[in-house]
This record gives C-alpha cells, sequence and structure tokens, in this order.
C-alpha cells in the first residue's frame, strides 16, 4: 500500500498524481540532504538544488495536482523556510491511505473524520511533551555528565514534566485548520518573566546537520545583541550572496551590504562616507508603477487635451520631473523595494544620487525609524516631510575580481542602535550560493519559531514515534469498543504507517540502514517502549530516555553536530506541516470523488464532505 503508485486513469487519478509527486520529497529528507541537477531538455539550462521546494520550483508542473502541490509548499516555505520536504512526503503517504481505504470501500466522510481525528490525537500528543526552551538551559551543564545511575534519565525526565506543566500552565494554543493554511497562533495566558533563553545552545539543537549556517545565525543574534537589548530579530536580517570566494568566508556585518553595478558604484563613490538625505520607496520605481489595490476601469480611455510640445514621450517625462524632485529636495540615496530601469538608475547616478533596488521591505522599516523618512509608493508623492536624514554609506569591499561586470558592495547604516544585520555568505561554485542561503534562512527561522514559540519537540524521529504509539493504541481500543466509526481503527493504523514510512525514510537518507533496517528498528523500539509501558507518560519518558542501543530511534539519525546529544524540532512548523499536508489530501480527495460522481447536495451533507 506505502509502495510506488500506478496512476489509474479511470478513479482516483488525483490522490494517485500526488502520491508520485511526493516521491521528489525522499531524497530531500533528513540532515544529509544531497545536491541534484535539474536539466531542460528544450533550452539545455540547468539548476543545482538540494531542497524539495527547489526542485518543484524548477519542475514544470502543468496539471492541477502539480500547482496544488506547489502553491501548498511554497506558502508553506514562505513562512516557516523548512519542513517542506516533510510536507510533501506526508501528503504523499497519506493519499496512499486514502486510496487503500475507498478500494475497500470506506466512505470519504469516514477517511477525512478518521483522518483528522488522528491528526488531533498527535497534536495532543505534541502539546503534552514538548519542553520549554527556558528548561533547555538546565540540560546544557550536564548534557555530557551521565553517567551509570541513570541521572541523565532523570534530568530528561525532569525537562519533559517540567517543560509540558510551562506549556500547558502558561499558554494556550489556538490552531486553525482551513484551505488558507493559517498559521498557529500563541495566546500568552500568564504575563511572566523568565530568564533570557540559551540561544547559543538552542540553536544547537535545531541546526540539524547545517552546522555551519546555524553558527553564522547565532553570530547575527550576537551582533544584534551587542547593538540594542535585544535577543534575535529574524525581520532585521539580510543575506548578500558572493560568488567567487571559498565558503569559508562567510560572514556577518552590521548593517545592510548591497552589491551595487557599475553605473551605481561612481554614485557611492562620490557620496561616502557623508550623511545624506534619503528616499524610500515602497514598490517599483517606474512612472507605469501601480500598487496592487490600483484597478483601472474597464472600457475606458484617457484623452489629453494638451499636446506636449517637448516631444518626449510620457516615460521621459516622467524621468524628467522625477530627478527635477529629487534635485529640490537634496536627495543622495534612494532605496527601493522593487525594481528600478537601467535608464533611471543611470540617469540618477549622473547627478549622484545612488538608487538601490530590491532591497527587504523591512530594512527599509527599520531605516525608515532610524531617519525619520517616510515611505511612499509613487515619487509624484515625494515632499520634505517624506526625506529623511543620518544615513551613510561606506564601500565594504570592492568586488572586480569576483565577478565579470565591475562593481562594489556597500554597508548603508543608519546609527548605532538599529540591529540591522547582514549575513555574506561565499562560495566558489555559484550554483550553490541558492543552496547555500536556503539553509541559512532555514536555521535563521528555525531559531527564530523557537523563541517565538517558547517550545521545543522531541527531534531525531521522537515526536513521530510518540505519534506511532498514540495512533496503535486508539486503534487497538477501536477494535475493542464500539466506536462512532465502524473503519476509524483501520485508518489510524494506516496513518500511522505513514508515519513510520516517513520515519524509515529519514533513517535510510542518514546512509547508515536500509528501508527493510529501518522499518525493523523503527518496529523493534515501539515494541521495547510497549512492553514497559504503563501510561502515555512512560512510554514519553521511555522514548526520550532509553538507552541509544543498535536500532533505537534516536541513534539512527541523529544529527552529529550537537556535542550533547540532545536534537529538537520546531512546534509550530511541524504541526502546520503535517497540518497542510492532510488538507492537501483532503482537498484533492474530495475534488476526485466530486469529478467521479458529481456533487449531490443533500449527499454531501450525509458524507460531511468539504463544500469548496
Amino acid at each position: 500500500m506505502l509502495g510506488s503508485a500506478v496512476i489509474n486513469h479511470r478513479r482516483h487519478v488525483g490522490l494517485q498524481k500526488l502520491s508520485a509527486l511526493a516521491g521528489v520529497a525522499h531524497s530531500s529528507l533528513g540532515p544529509n540532504k544531497k545536491f541534484k541537477f535539474i536539466q531542460d531538455d528544450a533550452s539545455g539550462e540547468s539548476a543545482l538544488v538540494c531542497s524539495c521546494f527547489r526542485i518543484l520550483e524548477n519542475l514544470e508542473l502543468t496539471c492541477a495536482v502539480g500547482q496544488l502541490v506547489y502553491e501548498t509548499v511554497r506558502a508553506h516555505q514562505k513562512v516557516y523556510h523548512s519542513g517542506s520536504g516533510c510536507l510533501l512526503f506526508l501528503a504523499g503517504a497519506w493519499s496512499r491511505v486514502a486510496l487503500e481505504c475507498l478500494q475497500r470501500g470506506i466512505s470519504v466522510g469516514n477517511i477525512t473524520s478518521a483522518m483528522t481525528e488522528g491528526m488531533d490525537m498527535c497534536f495532543n500528543v505534541w502539546r503534552k511533551s514538548c519542553v520549554s526552551i527556558h528548561s533547555l538551559k538546565k540540560e546544557k551543564p550536564e548534557s555530557n555528565a551521565a553517567t551509570s545511575d541513570g541521572s541523565e534519565l532523570q534530568q530528561l525526565k525532569k525537562s519533559v514534566s517540567e517543560g509540558s506543566r510551562n506549556i500547558n500552565g502558561n499558554e494556550r494554543r489556538r490552531m486553525k485548520l482551513s484551505r488558507h493554511f493559517c498559521e498557529a497562533v500563541t495566546v500568552s495566558s500568564e504575563s511572566q518573566n523568565p530568564e533570557p533563553p540559551d540561544i547559543a545552545h538552542i540553536a544547537e539543537c535545531l541546526s540539524h546537520g547545517c552546522v555551519d549556517a546555524m553558527n553564522l545565525v547565532v553570530e547575527a543574534s550576537r551582533v544584534q545583541s551587542d547593538r540594542a537589548c535585544a535577543t534575535f530579530d529574524v525581520s532585521k536580517l539580510m543575506t548578500c550572496v558572493l560568488p567567487g570566494l571559498p565558503e569559508h568566508q562567510a560572514c556577518t556585518v552590521p548593517g545592510c551590504i548591497l552589491l551595487l553595478s557599475a553605473e551605481q558604484a561612481a554614485a557611492a563613490h562620490h557620496i561616502k562616507d557623508q550623511p545624506l538625505k534619503v528616499v524610500l520607496i515602497d514598490g517599483d520605481l517606474s512612472g507605469t508603477y501601480r500598487h496592487l489595490g490600483f484597478k483601472r476601469l474597464p472600457g475606458v480611455r484617457r484623452v489629453g487635451t494638451e499636446v506636449s510640445l517637448s516631444g518626449l514621450s510620457k516615460e521621459e517625462e516622467w524621468m524628467e520631473k522625477t530627478v527635477t524632485t529629487l534635485l529640490n529636495l537634496e536627495v543622495n540615496l534612494i532605496l527601493v523595494s522593487g525594481s528600478v530601469t537601467e535608464r533611471v538608475i543611470q540617469l540618477c547616478s549622473r547627478h549622484h544620487i545612488l538608487v538601490v533596488e530590491k532591497v527587504k521591505v523591512s530594512v527599509l522599516k527599520v531605516l525608515s525609524d532610524s531617519s525619520g523618512a517616510v515611505p511612499v509608493t509613487y515619487a509624484t508623492q515625494l515632499n520634505k516631510r517624506c526625506v529623511g536624514a543620518g544615513v551613510k554609506v561606506t564601500i565594504w569591499r570592492e568586488l572586480r575580481s569576483c565577478q565579470a561586470k565591475p562593481s562594489i558592495a556597500v554597508n548603508v547604516s543608519a546609527g548605532d542602535n538599529s540591529q540591522l544585520v547582514t549575513v555574506v555568505l561565499t562560495s566558489c561554485v555559484e550554483g550553490k550560493l541558492q543552496a547555500l542561503e536556503d539553509r541559512f534562512w532555514a536555521c535563521a527561522y528555525r531559531l527564530h519559531h523557537a523563541l517565538k514559540d517558547e517550545a521545543l519537540l522531541p527531534g531525531a524521529g521522537a515526536a513521530e514515534m510518540l505519534c506511532v504509539h498514540r495512533l496503535r493504541k486508539q486503534a487497538e481500543r477501536d477494535v475493542t469498543q464500539q466506536a462512532a466509526n465502524p473503519y476509524s481503527s483501520v485508518i489510524l493504523h494506516l496513518m500511522a504507517d505513514g508515519v513510520i514510512d516517513y520515519l524509515s525514510t529519514l533513517m535510510v537518507n542518514s546512509g547508515k540502514l536500509s528501508k527493510p533496517q529501518a522499518r525493523t528498528a523503527v518496529s523493534q523500539k515501539l515494541l521495547d517502549c510497549n512492553e514497559h509501558v504503563e501510561s502515555p507518560e512512560n512510554f514519553t519518558r521511555l522514548l526520550l530516555g532509553g538507552e541509544e542501543e543498535d536500532g533505537a530511534v534516536s541513534s539512527s539519525f541523529d544529527s552529529s553536530d550537537a556535542p550533547s546529544g540532545k536534537v529538537y524540532d520546531n512546534l509550530s512548523v511541524k504541526q502546520e506541516a503535517w497540518r497542510k499536508a492532510l488538507d492537501l489530501v483532503f482537498l484533492v480527495l474530495q475534488t476526485d470523488s466530486e469529478i467521479i460522481t458529481g456533487i449531490d447536495q443533500s449527499a454531501a451533507l450525509e458524507e460531511n464532505l468539504m463544500l469548496l
């Protein structure tokens, strides 16, 4: 059932396509990711990728299911920057569960209700087993001091009761399930002032094999803390990629590092190291740009009553008026979140005005707060009240040896407390820079969400093992008891098998075990814990604190980057990845059913179908 899917063109093609497409996620799971080339047979162009999201981005997905999968993964990646491989793999595994149930004659309503119940069980287990980030500080001094008297086991047990009590006692988690994939919202029920978390130790536990990238994140956090009283603000973090340099030359720099072309370089040299007047444009710097809310009336044409005597086009007239306005306001620097045409950059450079495009909106906000500049959407809105002051541009590095086109890297800063930090990523292989940048942002957002959630899940497969145990126990109860859904036992068992398939794939990707050996190892670990378990709490302690002999899940694919041996996962990221995976399966399942059988409103109500 959990093997490769064969497309049946007559029934539930959507689920089969989803299962087949999810195969691209298998090799991108776990810390040991390998680079792959994707080549376009028509153009001959190729891309170097090593993540599920980048693979999907470079594939030509023409079918509706492919587009839905890509949009779902892209929405998740945009917010969390990690967990996309988990999302797609489980969507494929649970689509095969739905197909198996349909082949057994189980109705769509029973499938969706049982799988939703199973998901709620998993989330409930995670809420009880998550650990407060403030309790991780207590683990660090004792992490390498395990003795034969079981002190490490007792310490682990203590961190899981304390952690559960801290989370369940001080917070309420409000989850939102919808087709729009809304993220979890944490609502604090008590106001406390805990000690600042140990960011370095939390980052170490979340590095997941990306040690170099996470070290850059920790260093960026230290730079921010030195410049202001803060811990880690991912919105004030940016990256700059430099090809041609070895990877070990990556570094963190206070301020905003921007790459400039030859035309921009001349203007930068003219205004460097002096207080500047700055203008911030939130959009494209163009005469034809209109913001997203602008809507032209259909069928309406604008007829001009004045004849242009200058002989200039509308774009040229706009540029002339814009440059005149900038000169009157004595502006030296323009930062734009959108695009700027080469013609505008050249014209401004002649007047020693530096224009930089594609600057992060969060950077514009920081510079706005520091300089007093008011961001505008159009250049025609500019006036004296919009112009900021106190921003400086310094030449950070000449890059003539790194790029074919002469250019420089400048540092734009505004005050000593702006907390802007740029992480400069380097590589001699230019095609690898995208993957290095993705890896860095994955680490940065893992730390960000850990601090936001104030909680972590036991990692290295422990959270998934807890779910498998819970699903199987409930399935056994449903066999002996009269469950409302007569098929819940079968569905929960199949759902647990999908999670086991995910775990065994992670172990295979570690390079230590084959797929049969990995499944055997998972089954043995579950059996060992079940033989000594008296309650769910005892199962958690046995799973997390048991001896790491051959076959133990944690020893099979733990990241070797954590000297303490502790590996954790983000609570909100994993919850949303699993929730989106199930949402995706339900959406395709319902669509398939509507295509095959049509829509009957009365039947839809009886079967509890989601009406789109």
